[in-house]
C-alpha cells in the first residue's frame, strides 16, 4: 500500500520519471534551436550578407543573460549531484530542482543565443556563444539523464559504460565557467582573444616549417626571432625592424649535405635545390614572422579599443569586422596549406600559396588602416611599415 502510495504521489516516482523525460525532451528542443541559429549564423557570415535577423530584445545583452543563466545552472546541477548520488535519495527534492532549471535558466541560454544577432554582434560572436551554450545544454542533458528512475541512489561510475555523474558534474562546471568568462570578456575581448589564438596558430606553422627546415641542415638565421615575444608587445616597430634586419644575416649551413643523406627523404630539400625550395622557405620565414606581428598589432592597436557591449543596432562596425575577421581567419588557413606545399617541395603550388597569403595579408591590413572612428592614427602609419617590409621580405 505504501509502496503504490509513493508512486502515485505527484512528488513520487512516477512524477520524476515524467518529469525526467520532458526535461530532456526540452533541452534537445533548446538544443536545435541553438545548433539552427549557429548554421544561420555560419551561413550568413559572408559579408556581401543583407538579411540577417534583427535583435527582438536590443535592451537585453546576450553575454550577461548567458552568464547569469551558466551560474544559476551550475549552482543546480552541483545540488543535483549531490541529490542523486546521497541516501535518502529524494524525489521531491530533484523535481523542484529540475522544475528550477526548465523555468531559467535552459530557456535564457537558448534567448541568449537568439538575441545575440550576428548584425549587431558579429558572426565572429554570435557563433562562439551559440557553441558555449550548445556545449552546456549538451552536458546538462548528460547529467540530467544520469537520474535514476528507480528510486536508488547513484554508486558514482561509468557504470553503464559512460561517465559517473561526478564526471559529468565536473565537464557541465568547466562548460558553464567557459561561457561565463566568455561573457566577460565582452564584444572587443573577445576579438582581440581570438586574434591571440590565431596568430598563435600563424606562429605553430612558422615554427613548424622552421623545425623542417633546420632538419635538412637549415641556417641558424631565425633561431634568436622566437625569444622577443614579450619585447615585440612593447614595441612593434622595432620587431619589425629586428625583421628586416635578420635578412641580410641569412646563410646557409654547411651541414645540409649530410643532414640530406641521413634523412634520405624526398620530403626534405634535396642538396642540389633545383627548384630553390629553401629560397623560398627563408621568405615565407621572414614574412610570417612579420604576420604574427600584424596579428599582435590588430589585437592591442584596434580590437583593445573596442567597447565591452556591441554597438547600437545600425553601426556598420560589426559589418567592418566581420570583414576583417573572415580575412584574418583565412590566413592561418592559407599558411597551413602552404606549410603542405613546403612539405611536398612543390615550387609552383608554394609560389601560388604566398602570393594569396599575403595578398590577403595586405588585404586585412588595408581594412586595419584607418581607427574606428578617424581617418588616421599611429598604427596607420605602423601599417603602412608592415606593407612596405613584406615587400622587401
Amino acid at each position: 500500500m505504501s509502496s503504490s502510495t509513493t508512486t502515485n504521489n505527484p512528488t513520487g516516482l512516477d512524477a520524476l520519471n515524467n518529469l525526467i523525460t520532458s526535461t530532456l525532451d526540452l533541452i534537445t528542443r533548446l538544443e536545435t534551436v541553438v545548433a539552427n541559429i549557429t548554421a544561420e549564423n555560419q551561413r550568413t557570415s559572408a559579408p556581401s550578407s543583407t538579411e540577417e535577423p534583427s535583435n527582438p530584445h536590443p535592451e537585453i545583452n546576450p553575454l550577461s543573460l548567458a552568464s547569469d543563466s551558466a551560474t544559476l545552472l551550475r549552482a543546480h546541477a552541483t545540488k543535483l549531484s549531490l541529490l542523486i548520488i546521497n541516501e535518502p535519495f529524494t524525489p521531491s527534492a530533484i523535481i523542484s530542482i529540475l522544475r528550477q532549471l526548465t523555468s531559467g535558466p535552459l530557456p535564457g541560454l537558448a534567448s541568449a543565443a537568439q538575441i545575440c544577432v550576428a548584425s549587431q554582434w558579429t558572426t565572429t560572436i554570435s557563433q562562439d556563444l551559440g557553441y558555449r551554450i550548445s556545449r552546456v545544454l549538451r552536458e546538462t542533458r548528460a547529467l540530467v539523464g544520469k537520474i535514476p528512475g528507480d528510486g536508488k541512489a547513484l554508486k558514482d561510475g561509468p557504470a553503464k559504460g559512460g561517465r559517473g555523474s561526478i564526471a559529468n558534474t565536473g565537464t557541465l562546471w568547466a562548460a558553464c565557467d567557459e561561457l561565463v568568462a566568455f561573457a566577460k570578456r565582452g564584444f572587443g575581448g573577445n576579438l582581440m582573444k581570438k586574434t591571440e589564438e590565431m596568430r598563435d596558430t600563424v606562429k605553430d606553422v612558422m615554427e613548424e616549417l622552421k623545425e623542417w627546415g633546420e632538419e635538412t641542415g637549415s641556417d641558424d638565421e631565425d633561431e634568436d626571432e622566437e625569444e622577443d615575444d614579450d619585447e615585440e608587445e612593447d614595441d612593434d616597430d622595432e620587431g619589425v625592424k629586428q625583421v628586416t634586419q635578420s635578412l641580410e644575416a641569412t646563410k646557409i649551413a654547411d651541414t645540409q649535405a649530410m643532414l640530406d643523406d641521413l634523412m634520405n627523404s624526398s620530403s626534405y630539400i634535396p642538396r642540389d635545390d633545383p627548384n630553390k625550395i629553401r629560397e623560398r622557405l627563408e621568405s615565407c620565414l621572414r614574412r610570417l614572422r612579420l604576420v604574427t606581428l600584424l596579428y599582435q598589432a590588430v589585437a592591442k592597436r584596434r580590437f583593445k579599443s573596442l567597447p565591452h557591449t556591441a554597438p547600437a543596432e545600425g553601426s556598420d562596425l560589426p559589418t567592418r569586422l566581420d570583414e576583417i575577421m573572415v580575412l584574418l581567419k583565412k590566413i592561418p588557413e592559407r599558411f597551413g596549406s602552404l606549410a603542405l606545399a613546403f612539405y611536398e617541395l612543390d615550387p609552383v603550388e608554394i609560389d601560388k600559396l604566398m602570393d594569396q597569403c599575403f595578398f590577403d595579408c595586405f588585404a586585412v591590413a588595408e581594412l586595419l588602416i584607418k581607427p574606428w572612428d578617424g581617418e588616421k592614427d599611429e598604427f596607420s602609419d605602423w601599417v603602412v611599415k608592415f606593407q612596405t617590409e613584406v615587400k622587401k621580405a
